[in-house]
């Protein structure tokens, strides 16, 4: 009963913007806007896909866990706009094994995303243990159905050099999370977008919705910033890959 309210209470609430999503909706206007399309890839229970939405964009939310997909639709199912599909999305399509935590925003298909968190102390409280069978898609695949997006989002937990590996064209502005002690996998993420075209990088701390760099810089300079901030367990935050005209 308690999980059926949760989903009816946020029927209601999912569609209203804080004072927080306003200042995101501020953010992702300067790559989102009335008409345009993006993908939201680990999409969760919709918290960028409403920002998204609210900008007047026609949203792909992407979204292995079958608890999150249902407040989706609980949400923004009615939402002629908002295109969900349950799945995740990899190198090539198939099947995979999903390791879902108790925080469902840390759910994982990368072993070593969740073996270095868990060494690091990051998430030492969580445990992943069960698991839940996930059909795999590509971002080709999801171009070749919905067209060519003007942004892509990307926050799967250490998937996502995975991710952006079944990419194989350019878009115009891609963004993916970071953590400091996965920093080598935000490098090997850089490198195969290298193959898509030149760009330019910026980042933003946690959900700051501010970039800390006053202009965008190479990937070479980025990750040379990004290895020398002070060490802090409570540091994330998101890399912005700008590609040139």
């Amino acid at each position: 009963m308690g999980k059926i309210w949760k989903k009816f209470k946020y029927r209601f609430t999912a569609k209203k913007l804080t004072s927080h999503d306003q200042k995101m909706a501020g953010f992702y206007g300067q790559f989102v806007g009335a008409g345009d399309l993006c993908f939201d890839v680990g999409a969760n229970i919709g918290n960028r896909a409403k920002i998204f939405l609210a900008l007047g964009a026609d949203v792909v939310a992407v979204e292995p866990q079958k608890r999150c997909v249902e407040f989706l639709q609980a949400g923004f199912g009615c939402n002629p706009k908002l295109h969900i599909e349950n799945l995740a999305l990899g190198d090539k399509p198939g099947e995979t094994e999903m390791m879902l935590s108790e925080e469902d925003t840390l759910s994982s298909l990368s072993n070593e995303w969740i073996e270095s968190v868990r060494a690091s102390g990051r998430f030492s409280q969580y445990s992943w243990n069960l698991r839940q069978k996930v059909e795999v898609s590509t971002l080709d695949l999801l171009i070749e159905k919905y067209g060519v997006p003007v942004f892509i989002k990307i926050d799967v937990e250490g998937f996502e050099e995975n991710v952006v590996a079944g990419l194989s064209q350019q878009v115009k502005v891609i963004s993916f999370e970071f953590v400091p002690e996965f920093i080598d996998a935000t490098w090997k993420v850089l490198e195969l977008l290298t193959q898509l075209g030149s760009y330019k990088v910026n980042f933003s701390k946690g959900e700051s919705m501010d970039f800390e760099l006053d202009k965008w810089v190479s990937k070479e300079e980025l990750v040379n910033i990004l290895k020398n901030m002070p060490h802090d367990l409570n540091l994330f935050g998101d890399v912005y890959v700008k590609f040139d005209d």
